[in-house]
């Protein structure tokens, strides 16, 4: 059972109130202290599945009051032990959790997905190396060295906040998310493109040559790259290893494409640009239809209309991509 605990600023004139309130919610545990003659500080102990209707409850009812503010932390352990108070709740919460896609609450991704929406120094630092070592695996014809520049490329986090972006209609989000997408993409090609200007194209190699054959599998790939990268982002559970998968569909061939561009193989590029295109497509429409089926959306009404406008649209534009590139890929290949 996960938990989490809430820690709630809260001025006193409000808190008989808010105690009243909170009564509706699933709270296991509440304390509440007095740190001034003014506020006091409510500690609350619940699920984390239930936090997020906390969190909206105080969005909703406290907007626009900065005396009232909201910590989120989570709890390693708890004594004594929490269980459920009888057998049939327990069946109860097992059935759910079977069911249901266990997530982070907004609040909590959002904070992440701001911070991976974002260009910095590290991040372009990453992209560099993860580039460089990339462009050496495909050389040399290791496929070692290919995996261990996906290890270290962060392009798991901007695609994912564009997808989450999406599916709230955060327009500003979504266009900071683009941009640092962009940086992400744009600094393998160039770097290849120097490569691929000064040394030979590694026609020998199979981790080149692998990106010059594209087909239908391809997308299956992305598409299963890009739901393990959104339930373990929703999940906030290690991105590392799930890093990986998101990165092999993007790396590669952007190494590839930039290449062929730097060798002026203009007509053979054609290839790794569909292939890397396709596979963005294809990530960002699986990591789209795992946000929306968690049920990750706005409280306010206005907010709700504008996100359902946005998923909607961009699940739309990705899957008529997916659709004209699979029909280009079939025909490539017959």
């Amino acid at each position: 059972m996960e938990l989490q605990l809430i820690e709630i600023y809260i001025p006193i004139n409000r808190l008989d109130a808010f105690l009243t309130e909170i009564k509706e919610f699933h709270v296991i545990e509440k304390w509440h202290t007095k740190i001034s003659e003014q506020e006091e500080l409510v500690k609350i102990l619940i699920k984390k599945k239930h936090t997020e209707e906390i969190l909206d409850f105080l969005e909703v009812n406290d907007q626009g009051q900065e005396e009232v503010r909201a910590l989120l932390y989570n709890i390693s352990t708890y004594v004594p032990r929490v269980e459920p108070e009888n057998e049939e709740e327990n069946e109860a919460d097992a059935e759910e959790h079977q069911k249901e896609i266990t997530r982070a609450s907004r609040h909590e991704l959002y904070n992440v997905v701001h911070s991976s929406s974002t260009t910095s120094i590290n991040y372009l630092w990453m992209l560099v190396l993860s580039a460089v070592v990339a462009t050496a695996g495909i050389v040399k014809d290791s496929a070692a060295i290919v995996i261990g520049a996906m290890v270290i490329a962060p392009l798991i986090g901007p695609f994912t906040a564009l997808a989450f972006a999406a599916t709230l209609g955060d327009y500003k989000l979504m266009k900071s998310s683009v941009l640092t997408c962009l940086y992400g993409l744009a600094i393998p090609v160039a770097i290849a493109i120097i490569f691929g200007f000064i040394f030979p194209l590694p026609i020998n190699s199979d981790e080149f040559l692998a990106r010059t054959n594209i087909g239908l599998m391809d997308i299956v790939v992305a598409l299963a790259a890009g739901t393990a990268g959104a339930m373990s982002f929703a999940k906030r559970v290690s991105e590392a290893l799930v890093g990986v998968m998101v990165s092999v569909a993007l790396l590669p061939p952007a190494v590839v494409l930039g290449m062929m561009l730097g060798a002026f193989e203009f007509q053979q590029a054609l290839t790794p640009f569909i292939l890397l295109f396709v596979n963005i497509s294809a990530i960002l429409c699986s990591a789209i239809l795992v946000f929306w089926s968690s049920g990750i959306q706005p409280i306010n009404w206005s907010e709700i209309q504008v996100a359902n406008t946005s998923k909607t649209y961009s699940l739309i534009a990705v899957s008529f991509v997916i659709v004209i590139l699979a029909i280009l890929i079939y025909i490539i290949q017959f």
